[in-house]
């Protein structure tokens, strides 16, 4: 049975993503920042506007996405990958902290590689950051987070080339993808997905109005 999230309160983020999940993995993923920022709320929150029964965390980091909206739905099932081991052994932590380890399933995976499967949501929130503007960064996240994390070493649209391009064929009728972007990014990302066979259903913005969650739905 699908999930059918209450989201009526007054706040964007659901109570579980308040709860946080604990521990920075020494990830090297580049598929995820090990630690979603405040503004990855934009995505939680894009992710429960729909019903869902299975979804797929790409590049789960420390499994917050996974973790928050598995507990916000509890007949739902998901997947998380990365390419980290020791990030997806703290995503495991954090699964069974918050009881949803039994509908969390954590593979090691190069995007789609591992994966199986169709899903009702595809959640991603990649590294987005062009590598000519991380000496630009605060220094707690620049010489913190793995720099795999945060860029993909060019113009930051890689990591949705592979999401947005591998997408339709894990999507079930009518399933979603839901990406957070990076300042301006927006355009080409919804243009990505385009391109790649999906429906851009616009954008979402974060608290301070940028275009921060692109969406799409399988054509």
């Amino acid at each position: 049975m699908p999930c059918w999230p209450d989201v009526s309160g007054a706040s964007p983020c659901p109570r579980s993503w308040a709860r946080g999940c604990s521990g920075a993995a020494p990830s090297a993923s580049r598929a995820t920042r090990s630690t979603p920022g405040p503004e990855t709320e934009t995505l939680v929150a894009c992710a429960l506007e729909e019903p869902f029964a299975r979804l797929l965390d790409l590049g789960t980091g420390t499994g917050c996405l996974l973790v928050t909206l598995l507990a916000e739905c509890p007949e739902a099932t998901g997947i998380g990958i990365d390419l980290s081991p020791a990030a997806l052994a703290v995503a495991g932590q954090n699964a069974a902290r918050h009881g949803v380890a039994e509908r969390a399933d954590l593979l090691l995976s190069d995007w789609y590689e591992a994966v199986s499967g169709e899903f009702d949501l595809i959640l991603s929130n990649p590294p987005y950051i062009p590598a000519a503007e991380l000496d630009r960064l605060e220094p707690e996240v620049r010489d913190w987070e793995p720099h795999l994390a945060l860029t993909d070493g060019g113009d930051g649209l890689a990591a949705y080339r592979a999401v947005l391009g591998g997408a339709r064929p894990h999507l079930r009728s009518g399933g979603r993808v839901a990406v957070e972007v990076g300042a301006g990014q927006a355009p080409a990302v919804l243009a990505i997905g385009q391109a790649a066979g999906l429906t851009p259903l616009g954008t979402r913005p974060d608290l301070h109005g940028r275009a921060r969650v692109c969406v799409f739905r399988a054509a």
